[in-house]
């Protein structure tokens, strides 16, 4: 088994909103598509993933230096140990070699694409969903898989004519698609349209609906503060990255308001999981929202599941952040506690494949093999289309 080649491509992503802080109407992803020259039912078995959202394109690393290292190695860098497939974990590590330490964002959402469309391909092999894979190998085996995945509605962006109507009616149709949990941005304009925003969302929820904040960075200490006082009164279920993500003091003041804080989004490696936990001293309750993609993949997630553990949390700490296939296959697999979902946003790379259905907000889990991307039809008729190119 080897791989014959590897296309990478830059696609501009069809959003026109912002939040507190971006406007993301610029953004861009990088696609992969990981070719190797074992035949399946529609011809040589390949492997897709994309670099997730809310971070531009990484084709730079990828052309540049990932993928023509991953090209250069040799089979038995490649291959797991009985030799019929290819080995992601073992395969990152080789790509890892004539890296410097730190600086991981330059370089792990890049290798993170590569390394979840090679666990597509591993799963592609075997004939399964990827999540099935994931649990017999990490995650307690396919009877510790649950039957569905909690999952919750994120978005109510800013950039709407008239914001207060509209995020209201975003949330009503979340709960009209079977969502129960939700969350939108906030702390991108004055407290007062900030509360009425809220309060428009809170009366569109079904009862028992916990409504988050995301709050993309926006504040410093003081403000973060001052801001977390005056939105306690709503109950949000979290705070989500209320500071810088390096900024620990700012986010540990947050903290002693008595709001649940969330953060990871935008930390990229198991070392940097670490120092926020320990440095940002957030207390038993933290919800963290690492990126699969974003950070080293599969192999990077598992690292950070680990880190968190050391912190005393448990896997029930950690709603990883994408809402997409990529996460959901992850979750699922390693018993994470759920995940978010974009319905209607981000163009063909929003949301979930046919095969999943929102019930009391829950998402079903698929039956494809590898990710199922071939579920999605008009994001796999990119990656199809990058395929045939090889």
């Amino acid at each position: 088994m080897r791989i014959k080649t590897v296309i990478e491509r830059t696609v501009k992503v069809d959003s026109k909103v912002r939040n507190a802080r971006v406007d993301l109407g610029q953004m861009t992803v990088s696609a992969v598509a990981v070719v190797t020259d074992v035949h399946g039912d529609g011809g040589s078995i390949t492997g897709f993933a994309f670099n997730s959202f809310g971070r531009y394109g990484c084709g730079g690393p990828l052309r540049d230096r990932f993928i023509p290292r991953l090209l250069a190695l040799e089979p038995a860098d490649l291959l797991d140990p009985a030799g019929t497939n290819v080995d992601p974990g073992r395969i990152l590590a080789a790509l890892l070699t004539r890296e410097k330490a730190a600086g991981h964002a330059e370089r792990s959402m890049a290798l993170g694409t590569l390394e979840l469309a090679l666990w597509d391909v591993v799963a592609k092999v075997e004939r399964r969903p990827l999540y099935q894979v994931l649990a017999d190998r990490f995650g307690g085996g396919a009877a510790t898989l649950p039957g569905d995945i909690p999952t919750y509605a994120a978005g109510g962006f800013y950039g709407n004519a008239d914001e207060v109507p509209a995020v209201g009616a975003t949330v009503a149709g979340w709960r009209d698609a079977g969502f129960v949990d939700a969350k939108i941005k906030a702390g991108g304009g004055d407290l007062g349209l900030d509360c009425r925003r809220i309060e428009a969302a809170r009366a569109a929820q079904p009862p028992g609906g916990r409504l988050a904040l995301d709050l993309s960075c926006a504040f410093d200490a003081a403000s973060g503060v001052q801001f977390a006082q005056a939105v306690k009164p709503y109950d949000p279920w979290f705070l989500e990255e209320p500071c810088d993500p390096l900024d620990f003091e700012g986010y540990h003041a947050v903290a002693q308001t008595g709001c649940r804080i969330a953060g990871g989004e935008n930390l990229f490696a198991a070392r940097e999981f670490d120092n926020f936990l320990r440095y940002g001293r957030l207390g038993p309750g933290v919800v963290l929202e690492p990126d699969p993609a974003l950070a080293y993949g599969v192999t990077g997630l598992r690292e950070i599941v680990a880190v968190a553990q050391a912190h005393g949390l448990s896997k029930a700490a950690i709603y990883p952040h994408g809402g997409n296939m990529m996460s959901l296959h992850i979750v699922a697999g390693l018993g994470l506690a759920g995940l978010e979902a974009y319905p209607g946003q981000f163009g063909i790379f929003g949301g979930f494949s046919r095969e999943i259905d929102i019930r009391d907000g829950r998402a079903s889990l698929p039956s494809a093999p590898g990710i199922g991307f071939e579920e999605q039809p008009a994001l796999f008729a990119l990656f199809d289309e990058m395929a045939r190119s090889a």
